[in-house]
């Protein structure tokens, strides 16, 4: 008799589900089309419209264009004089211009020890930098959009969860009307369950509101102006007990974390600046040529004269010795900050997994025993109510109880889903979905 009475409690419900997400989806309908995006849509619009994102991306491409000026040659030198015109006479002859002299004369700087092939080097090395600290950048930032996406997600569950809530209690609330009609159950105990329905009901407008804020902060970091009452996502909202061994999780954080390359990258730039230290501190000379017309030479037949020059700087004081030793010093610096991030990326990846592990921990209790234990307390303590077994304060400890349960499981997958995106972040990429 029990099961019967629990198999039509449960098919009443049912209908009444189904009326309310009738109700629902044509309220919906009036107010317009949804946009129910799922996480990959929703990451992928976020890196194509972030303004974050697009700005730093401008820096990395100033600095390839930057590997261009680099590579550069010296330019070459053009000087042209002009010597020996007569500008007043003498002793009564003016020649003016049967002396004149006219010298084009070339240069150029010949860089030796590989300046420019280091000079690129490093710049390319840079850009590298730059883009391995461009996807830190973009690692840090879509962790807090699939923070907000969870968060999204969880507050559509809890708003699920009040209305179902509400659909079961109204279902009792007629039950004990009519059960108040057939004089089996008194005005005050009528009174008292009426009036716990507010409860319900608040709890249906808090969780509408938490949803609308929590859809107003994701549409903000998508940069997004879709009306709040148009735009939805969707996806799974679960656990999974499945978890890898720590150390897997350890050998892909260092073969994909960028802040970690980006620190590798800057030990082997530091190396090659102290090698461009280094070429920078040898003598590159000056090759120039002229030609001359009209020398003043002791020879009277140079007419037109060819002269080439070779200038060579003596380093005796200037070596770049500074610059080397900083050079050098650098390096042991980027050395130790590589060893530090090593270390933290440790830390990160330890941190996260053990977050994993203890909401996974307190997930599977709640899936295996206590959601379902609720579940019959509160339908056998409602059963036993309704035929006078149980008093009413068992009966809405039992309502209160379920809630409680039900609510709790959904804030611990939530949790649990922010640590798995703790754990994506600290590995730097996406190992649990």
């Amino acid at each position: 008799m029990m099961c019967n009475k629990t198999l039509s409690l449960a098919r009443t419900v049912t209908v009444a589900g189904l009326v309310w997400t009738s109700a629902l989806s044509a309220q919906m309908s009036a107010q317009g089309p949804q946009q129910a995006l799922t996480w990959d849509q929703v990451k992928a619009k976020f890196e194509a419209v972030n303004p974050l994102l697009k700005a730093d991306q401008i820096g990395v491409d100033e600095l390839k264009a930057e590997e261009v000026t680099a590579y550069l040659r010296p330019n070459p030198q053009f000087t042209l004089g002009a010597d020996g015109t007569q500008i007043a006479p003498h002793e009564g002859i003016w020649r003016p211009t049967s002396g004149t002299q006219v010298q084009p004369n070339f240069s150029y700087l010949h860089e030796r020890e590989h300046k420019r092939e280091l000079r690129l080097e490093s710049a390319k090395e840079a850009t590298q930098i730059g883009g391995s600290l461009h996807e830190d950048l973009e690692r840090n930032l879509v962790y807090s959009l699939r923070s907000a996406f969870v968060q999204t997600l969880e507050a559509k569950a809890v708003l699920d969860l009040a209305k179902a809530d509400l659909e079961y209690y109204d279902k009792i609330i007629e039950i004990s009307r009519a059960r108040f009609k057939d004089g089996g159950l008194a005005k005050v105990d009528l009174d008292r369950i009426e009036l716990l329905r507010s409860q319900y009901e608040a709890e249906i407008q808090a969780a509408i509101l938490n949803l609308r804020s929590q859809k107003i902060q994701l549409l903000q970091l998508l940069d997004d102006r879709t009306p709040v009452a148009q735009f939805d996502v969707t996806g799974p909202f679960d656990f999974s007990s499945d978890l890898k061994p720590l150390d897997d999780f350890h050998q892909a954080a260092l073969a994909a974390r960028p802040d970690l390359r980006a620190a590798v990258q800057s030990t082997e730039q530091a190396k090659t600046n102290h090698k461009l230290a280094v070429a920078n501190g040898s003598t590159d000379p000056t090759f120039g040529a002229w030609y001359t017309y009209n020398p003043s030479f002791s020879n009277p037949y140079a007419h037109q004269t060819l002269g080439l020059s070779v200038s060579v700087p003596l380093r005796i004081f200037d070596r770049n010795q500074g610059e080397k030793q900083r050079t050098l010093i650098d390096i042991n610096r980027n050395q130790q900050l590589t060893e530090g991030a090593t270390a933290q990326v440790f830390s990160d990846v330890d941190t996260a997994y053990e977050q994993v592990q203890s909401n996974v921990a307190l997930l599977i209790p709640y899936r295996d025993q206590y959601k379902d234990q609720a579940t019959r307390v509160r339908d056998t303590v409602t059963y036993s109510y309704q035929r006078g077994g149980a008093s009413l304060m068992d009966f809405l400890n039992a309502q209160s109880d379920y809630r409680v349960v039900q609510l709790a499981y959904l804030q611990l997958i939530g949790a649990y889903l922010t640590a798995a995106s703790q754990l994506n972040l600290a590995v730097g990429r996406e190992v649990i979905p």
